[in-house]
This record gives C-alpha cells, structure tokens and sequence, in this order.
C-alpha cells in the first residue's frame, strides 16, 4: 500500500535533547486486529477516548476503512475509491478527533489521489485548488485538517484546511513539504524530503527532515539516534507531545516519542525489523505499526506510563 511516509518565510530553531527534566515513561504493547479474518491492520490515529482510525484487508484481499471503537469494529467504503488490498488507493483513515471524525485519502477510480473527512456516514471531499492529487492526514477538535498536495509540476506541498480556507505550507529550500497533523491550538506537525507520484520519501540523497509549526516558526525535531535517512515527525497532541518515527543507522524504522524535552524509542517487543509510530492522544496512547518476524505488517496500540 502506498503511504506518505511512514505540508512562507520560516524562521528555524532547535529542540534541544533532554534538556527539561523527564518523569521515566514505559510502554505496554497490545496488538490492533480489526477482526478475526482481517490478514492486515494498519492503526493510524487515535483520539481521546481511544477509538482508533485506520484500515485493514479482509480474506479476499480488499482494503476497507476502519473505525475502531474497543472490539466494535466500523468498515467504511468510498465507491469513488479503488479496492484492491495491497496496491495503491485503497481507503485509509490517518486521523480522528474527538467528535469521531475521521480524515484520510485514497487513490480513486480515475488514478487520482483524494482527501476527505468522514462523520456519521457521510463523506465531505478535502481537495487543494488545483491539485492534481490530495492526501489528508490529520485533523483536530475544531475540524481543522492538514495534508499534502501535488501540484501541476509534481512538486508535492502541504496544507491548512480551516475556516473552509486552503493554505499552502512549504519549507523554503525543500524539495517536498508535508503537513501531517494539527493539535487545538493550530500547531502542526511538518517534515520535508523528495516525492514520487504523491507521496514523501527518505532517503540518504533526501534526508527526511522533522518540525513542529507555530505559526510560520519551525522548531526542528531531531531524535538523536535518527540515521542518515532522517526521521518522519506525526502527531502533536494537546500537551505538548510529539510522535513519529525516525530511520536508525542500519536504516531500519523505530517509533519515537518526544515528551517533556527528552526522546523515547517506541519499539514493538514482537517487531523483527520495524515500527512505526503513528498516532497520539492526550493520554500518551500511541498506535501504529510493525513487522513481524513473518514479514506480516500489524497494528499496535502502546499504553504509557
């Protein structure tokens, strides 16, 4: 499946590491399966009261919408959406708030990448003026919704959706920007690096590169341990936490944590080369994936105390 991986003049600051003195958190680990046939779950977003968003592949290989309330399990389509498990397109829910609202994007029927909002059933499009694709990934309280559009020259740009006002938002010097989630008070996540048809990549030649946005201030987020490929940054949640997942020196992908000024690996005990680290609440819960020692991609949600 395709992902985003796992977007002014700016002023840039850094985060200095371990500066402000930090309680010891740890993580408990429990696996997210959407139900018992499910062959894939991929556990995105997750909000105060732990519902969490995302998607999973049923037995015959279709990727569906997934709405994750406890063992409750909501499947949502979109007809405009490609199905087919494993490929490009298909529906996946990035985020939620608190009123269970849901974003996310798919490539649709016409091999476009489209964003949308999903609530009670009903789908309201999120598509920049004039793109030629869209992905939506995060969204908070207010309904704000942020993502990452293509446009005409293929260059890949973030967004601010609010107020029904698009805003562009863009890393002067960057090849690509996104924009991935947005807290209540409108700070949003930001990480740069190269884009091939829609979506962000790292790599040795194009370092992802992390921030948190303040208005137009970017402050850096730079897990220490992060490799030369760089590190992806997520969700900024209401207490000043951030999450996402940087690339060690072997290359391999591990969840972080950015609490109280200090940085916690999140690392699935049952993962053999990956996890990454999606999604964040208030509570410091935290979602995601991992790769097991099969090969097989799973869902996890992480408790911390």
């Amino acid at each position: 499946m395709q992902r985003s991986v796992f977007g002014v003049l700016i002023v840039v600051t850094f985060v200095a590491v371990g500066l402000a003195a930090a309680p010891p958190l740890t993580f408990t680990f429990s696996d997210v399966h959407a139900n018992k046939t499910a062959t894939e779950t991929d556990s995105y977003g997750v909000n105060n009261s732990g519902v969490i968003a995302g998607d999973y592949v049923d037995s015959a290989d279709v990727q569906h919408g997934m709405i994750l309330a406890g063992t409750k399990l909501t499947t949502i389509d979109n007809k405009s959406c490609q199905t087919t498990g494993g490929t490009a397109g298909s529906i996946s829910f990035f985020g939620i708030n608190s009123a269970g609202t849901a974003v996310g994007w798919c490539i649709n029927t016409k091999g476009v990448q489209i964003g949308f909002t999903w609530a009670k059933g009903k789908f309201t499009p999120v598509n920049f003026p004039k793109a030629t694709g869209t992905e939506a990934t995060g969204i908070n309280d207010k309904g704000d919704v942020v993502g990452i559009f293509v446009d005409s020259a293929g260059n890949g740009h973030g967004f601010l959706l609010a107020n029904k006002k698009y805003t562009q938002i863009d890393v002067k010097g960057a090849t690509a920007t996104e924009a991935w989630g947005i807290d209540n008070a409108g700070d949003i996540t930001v990480y740069t690096g190269s884009v091939s048809a829609g979506a962000i990549s790292c790599s040795t030649t194009a370092p992802c590169t992390s921030y948190i946005r303040k208005g137009t201030k970017l402050t850096k987020i730079s897990p220490p341990k992060a490799g030369p490929i760089g590190a992806v940054v997520h969700v900024p949640n209401n207490k000043g936490d951030i999450d996402g997942t940087y690339f060690n020196s072997s290359g391999q992908s591990v969840g972080f944590l950015l609490h109280a000024g200090k940085y916690y690996d999140v690392l699935d005990p049952k993962a053999n080369a990956s996890t990454r680290d999606d999604g964040l609440n208030d509570k410091l819960e935290m979602v995601g994936r991992y790769t097991n020692s099969a090969g097989a991609t799973l869902g996890f949600k992480a408790t911390t105390k």
